[in-house]
């Protein structure tokens, strides 16, 4: 029986929430077992952001000029700073001034169009200057997020190859050697959710291969709670994964996490149980729609078709040192449709799920 315990306890003298929930699995789903600690610093909350950070490329002048357009969400949430947003603009404007190093890392062929998202940065910059001189709140945030996706397209320009070899040992299943975009249309609206085989190739190139077969076409959402979870991908009938109809087997993947600042991801194991308590994920536990496998809490290796979005809620589940993070495998995350998200609940349902973009990307194992 799927059971859910979650309490709190407040500290009236430090206002402190402390929140330990603990979750049971039942032979028809699997939903994370764990406790959420209190955040380290201040993680980054914004799926596309993080799916910006997580591109493998290395060059600091476009993280420089991401990172000065990326604070500008927060100075508008802490009472509207404008003076600090002034400066977050002038030093995105300096970046802008020097282009030659951020084409330094883009490949020759790719260059002339970079340097025209580089020319509408630039341009771009100056008139976001001159709507924050007139304080206009949404112009500001409307502009700035445009500006973010331009960068978004100058850094994913940067990308030169896939950047490690997935263990032989996997080479049976499907693999995403890049990224892709998912559109999910559900009975309350539309989700779109982008997936990141940079970061997890093995998950999320499963996760494209079953939205290819129409696996969850017409499946419900199966478990979800208030400010947690909702999970999905359990078929009709008794089996709880995904059964090849090739080989009549049950398609098992591997837990999959990539960690900061490591060449490739670990494979079968836990952080936790590798002694790697401090070490973060490349795709963390820490945006509202963070898109995970779903698997057996005693089976690491067990995930199949099963998955869930993690409804991040600050007071509930703070981000930074999440103690989810290291212990199941966050593959992408939701840029569109949070307040679809919001409103989806256990029994609602997947209408379709299309790939819209990125196929080519996933790569199907050899026929032996």
């Amino acid at each position: 029986m799927f059971n859910l315990l979650k309490s709190w306890l407040k500290n009236s003298l430090m206002a402190i929430l402390l929140v330990t929930i603990f979750l049971g699995i039942s032979t028809a789903g699997w939903t994370p077992s764990s406790s959420a600690a209190l955040p380290a610093g201040n993680a980054i909350t914004d799926g596309r952001s993080l799916l910006r950070y997580a591109l493998p490329i290395n060059n600091e002048p476009v993280r420089q000029l991401q990172a000065s357009l990326e604070d500008i969400k927060s100075q508008l949430r802490g009472n509207r700073r404008w003076g600090a947003i002034s400066k977050d603009i002038s030093k995105a404007a300096k970046v802008l001034d020097q282009p030659s190093k951020i084409l330094a890392s883009v490949p020759e062929e790719r260059q002339p169009q970079a340097q025209a998202w580089l020319e509408e940065l630039k341009s771009g910059v100056n008139e976001l200057q001159e709507i924050a001189k007139v304080k206009d709140k949404e112009k500001v945030k409307s502009e700035r997020d445009r500006l973010l996706n331009l960068v978004s397209l100058v850094e994913e320009s940067m990308v030169k190859e896939f950047p490690f070899e997935v263990p032989q040992e996997y080479s049976n299943l499907p693999q995403l050697k890049g990224r892709a975009t998912v559109d999910i249309k559900t009975n309350k609206g539309n989700l779109t959710v982008v997936v990141d085989g940079y970061s997890a190739p093995v998950t999320a190139g499963n996760f494209v291969d079953l939205v290819q077969r129409g696996f969850y076409n017409g499946l419900e959402f199966t478990r979800s709670e208030e400010s947690y979870f909702l999970q999905t991908g359990d078929p009709v009938g008794k089996d709880v994964g995904f059964i090849d109809p090739k080989t009549r087997q049950y398609r098992a993947i591997p837990l999959e996490i990539l960690v900061q600042g490591d060449k490739a991801p670990t494979y079968g194991i836990t952080l936790e149980d590798a002694g790697r308590y401090l070490d973060m994920p490349v795709l963390p536990f820490s945006s509202f729609g963070a898109v995970v496998m779903a698997r057996p809490e005693s089976q690491v290796n067990g995930a199949s078709s099963q998955f869930f979005f993690f409804l991040f809620e600050p007071e509930l589940t703070p981000a930074g040192r999440n103690l989810l993070d290291g212990r199941y495998a966050v593959f992408g995350y939701l840029t569109e449709g949070e307040e679809i998200l919001d409103k989806l609940k256990a029994g609602d349902k997947i209408e379709s799920a299309t790939v819209v973009q990125g196929i080519e990307n996933l790569v199907q194992p050899e026929a032996t």
